[in-house]
């Protein structure tokens, strides 16, 4: 009965540990063995990673259009040393079907390193090389880890370092990004013409400096708003200009250590057919691996951009100001209650809403000139959050613009007889009156209008100095806004 048991707890112990062994595989590094998950697709640095960077919880598979840009960047590569004679046909037929499933959305969730990360950018490089080899492994029939067949060093980053892999990937991703913003953008500048062109023949008064100043049509303030993004995605697409440069080849610091004549021309040109964008090589590798221009000058774009939304975001909550005591030009969308104890108050939400994202942008573009900035000699360490700033605010700004362009700017309304009236008050009108009536005349109209407490258009009609056809072709809005 002894041994019965005996033999019992043996055998359950030799499962126990093959189940344990069957769920892990080891790998190794400079720092020693590691236990893996068998089924991850990640290995030894990214496990190490893991540990040493719990910090937002945002991971790089956050962005898919940054995980994509690595896929891209050692495919890049992969061809390019295929081309200088250094990797055989058999790994680049792997690497390329293990990059180009990455590329069509497969895999993403085992890019797991948090975006804040030390060793500027290495863990993120790594990361990518794990996954991509052992995908590779897989689809050549080995197991994960067999790295005999397909290595992450010197397969997926040959000729390559992180110190060029990293801030050309981030360039990559960015571009990715600036296309969806920059299609918000115009969506954006679409419906603010559109109700510029709803709203064209609604007279109201301008102002400046918060005073009234001389009459316009709410089409043509809502017009403007248009124009101000037009230029914004102008300076959106100049900026992408910046991004196009990379440093693939460079690899330690620019000189090109490890990378074979010629692979760095190459990359450049699959780069550009594989991103379809016309990514060039830098003519200094050195200064390209160092400096931080094209995030500083994009960055900057944004910034802008957040200037111009933040401007346009407060104008409309000042036109919305009331209903009883404010401005309340215009009606903004009911959206939601506005208060916990005010019965009956509606808040400007999204305007405030974009407010907020354009505070945070303009607050990422001093992350990225202050982590520019501090860069040590031939490289600078702190890109991942250059790259964590400038992602985070392209991504805020093309998801909370549709919801502002959707949930606001389509429903505004005009308050017509609010705007009227503040035609007929206006000292403003008075101005073009002018040719009509003259300066000293129209002065004085402004003085006993101001003294009086009545309208420009009170006075004339008392003082009879206009008929009312005059009256009414004066304040055609064509005829008053300079149109005709």
């Amino acid at each position: 009965m002894k041994n019965e048991l005996k033999n019992l707890m043996i055998v359950s112990l030799v499962l126990f540990s093959y189940s344990l062994f069957a769920q892990f595989r080891t790998e190794k590094d400079l720092l020693g063995e590691k236990q893996i998950p068998a089924d991850a697709y990640y290995g030894v640095q990214t496990a190490r990673a893991l540990e040493n960077f719990q910090v937002s919880g945002v991971k790089t598979n956050f962005y898919p259009d940054y995980v994509r840009a690595y896929a891209m960047v050692k495919l890049a590569a992969a061809r390019a040393n295929a081309d200088v004679g250094r990797m055989k046909k058999d790994r680049l037929d792997a690497i390329e079907k293990a990059c180009q499933a990455v590329i069509d959305g497969k895999y993403h969730d085992q890019f797991l390193v948090d975006l804040y990360q030390g060793g500027a950018g290495t863990s993120a490089n790594m990361n990518a090389n794990e996954v991509l080899a052992n995908i590779a492994l897989e689809l050549s029939g080995h197991k994960k880890g067999e790295y005999k067949f397909i290595e992450p060093h010197d397969d997926l980053n040959m000729g390559q370092s992180t110190n060029d892999v990293y801030p050309t990937t981030i360039h990559v991703a960015l571009l990715l990004h600036n296309d969806k913003l920059m299609k918000e953008v115009k969506l954006l500048s679409d419906a603010f013409h559109k109700k510029g062109d709803e709203f064209n023949k609604i007279l109201k008064m301008g102002r400046t400096e918060g005073q009234d100043a001389v009459p316009m049509t709410l089409g043509q303030e809502f017009h403007a708003f248009g124009y101000q993004l037009d230029a914004e995605i102008e300076g959106l697409r100049k900026s992408e200009a910046y991004l196009y440069e990379e440093n693939m080849g460079a690899t330690a610091i620019g000189t090109g250590i490890t990378a074979t004549p010629g692979y760095a021309e190459k990359c450049a040109v699959h780069l550009a057919k594989i991103t379809g964008k016309p990514m060039v090589l830098s003519p200094d590798l050195i200064a390209a691996t160092s400096s931080m221009q094209g995030f500083v000058m994009y960055s900057s774009a944004l910034k802008s951009l957040s200037v111009a939304l933040s401007k346009i975001s407060s104008d409309l909550i000042i036109l919305a100001m009331g209903p009883r005591t404010g401005l309340f030009e215009i009606n903004l969308p009911a959206l939601q209650p506005g208060s916990s104890i005010m019965p009956g108050k509606v808040n400007p939400v999204m305007p405030e809403l974009m407010n907020q994202i354009c505070y945070k942008v303009i607050g990422n573009d001093l992350t990225v000139t202050l982590a520019s900035s501090n860069g040590l000699l031939q490289l600078n360490a702190y890109e991942p959050v250059v790259a964590i700033s400038i992602m985070e605010s392209q991504a805020l700004f093309y998801k909370t613009m549709p919801l502002f362009r959707k949930n606001c700017i389509d429903g505004i309304t005009a308050n017509e007889e609010v705007l009227k009236h503040y035609i007929d008050r206006s000292v403003g009108i008075v101005t073009a009156l002018n040719p009509v009536l003259g300066y000293e005349k129209t002065t004085e109209l402004a003085k006993e209008a101001l003294s009086t407490n009545k309208g420009i258009l009170e006075l004339i009609r008392e003082k009879k100095l206009l008929t009312e056809d005059q009256i009414k072709k004066l304040l055609d809005p064509a005829t008053m806004t300079g149109q005709k």
